[in-house]
């Protein structure tokens, strides 16, 4: 049995949703009705409570045009604009569509009680208008509330799905580091380097050490200081520099590194990434660049693909495109030319 949820009241397609119009349209007839002498006959609730039931009808069918599920890579303040313009759309909307729905719905009474249909708009504007404009009013309030839920379960979504990223980056950046392949090299590194260059091996393990802290406590976070990310990528290429000495550089040229923020691991699965798919040797070194370009922290290497390769799936940097997105509303940027494979990451403040 399908699990009932709140939104399926909004939703046009379950039955559910006009079964509790037509409840509401019902319990809003009867209480007109009770506080109103105005209906002068049975003919009279009934126009009365399928011009509501149509109102309602309409009013969600607009709403759920308008209010369609925002991108949710979009900054707060655009977020915030879009939301305002279409509550504003949605109201001007269902202020005609309750007039044109109502005087519809006159024509055709009054066509079915045999009267002049030419002096329905007259007598409109001159007795019914200002109750209209109350009555309709006081449905655009209806409407304003169907706004706000509508928007608290688009938000709900947006931060469910912001969390379903962050798990699988989470689970993607430690299911990339802590592999067989990389296990098994920085294993036989220290391996050869205890029997050779004992002070060497140990300073491996210190940064073997310190690269798995940094992912366990700050791999879940949103971001973290710049300062912070530079150190743990210059940890984990000196990972690297040990076991494949001069083959790998790694150029860092960032002066204020104090008023910007980052998201965690994000240098590092760049850096990573040049490292996978690039050779390297002495005579052609495999160079990384990191600087800042405006307001983006760029991360740029020399390319070199290696001769055999698996077919890469680019899942890291899809999913830390995807989390970059979600995180700061902007996009990774991603250039590669003959020469230089690029990677541009907003920053944050």
């Amino acid at each position: 049995m399908e699990k009932f949820k709140p939104e399926i009241l909004l939703d046009q397609k379950k039955p559910y949703s006009h079964i509790a119009f037509i409840v509401l349209a019902l319990v809003v007839t009867l209480i007109a009705r009770i506080r109103n002498d105005v209906f002068r006959s049975a003919f009279d609730i009934l126009t009365f409570f399928f011009i509501l039931l149509v109102q309602l009808e309409a009013f969600i069918f607009i709403a759920s045009r308008i209010f369609r599920e925002l991108d949710s890579g979009i900054t707060v303040k655009e977020f915030t604009r879009t939301v305002i313009r279409r509550f504003i759309l949605f109201l001007v909307l269902c202020f005609f569509a309750a007039l044109i729905i109502y005087l519809a719905f006159k024509y055709v009474a009054v066509w079915i009680l045999g009267y002049d249909l030419s002096a329905v708009l007259s007598n409109f504007w001159n007795y019914d208008f200002s109750t209209w404009v109350k009555s309709t009013l006081g449905g655009l309030s209806f409407g304003a509330a169907i706004f706000l839920v509508i928007q608290w379960l688009d938000a709900l979504k947006r931060e469910q799905k912001l969390r379903e990223e962050n798990l699988v980056f989470q689970n993607e950046t430690l299911k990339n580091q802590i592999n067989p392949h990389f296990l098994f090299n920085s294993l036989n590194t220290i391996s050869s380097l205890v029997q050779n260059q004992p002070d060497a091996a140990e300073n491996f393990i210190n940064h073997l050490s310190s690269f798995y802290r940094y992912i366990l406590e700050n791999g879940q976070k949103d971001k973290v200081p710049l300062q912070m990310e530079i150190d743990f990528i210059t940890g984990f290429f000196n990972l690297h520099r040990i076991r494949d000495e001069e083959k790998i550089l790694l150029d860092i040229r960032i002066d204020d590194t104090d008023s910007f923020q980052i998201l965690p691991v994000s240098l590092q699965i760049l850096v990573e990434n040049a490292i996978k798919h690039n050779s390297a040797t002495r005579e052609k070194p495999l160079t990384i660049r990191v600087y800042i370009e405006e307001s983006n922290i760029v991360v740029k290497n020399n390319l070199q693909k290696k001769a055999s390769q698996l077919r890469s799936t680019k899942t890291g940097l899809r999913n830390l495109s995807e989390r970059v997105r979600l995180i700061t509303g902007r996009d990774l940027l991603i250039e590669e030319t003959n020469e230089f494979f690029t990677v541009k990451i907003p920053l944050l403040k």
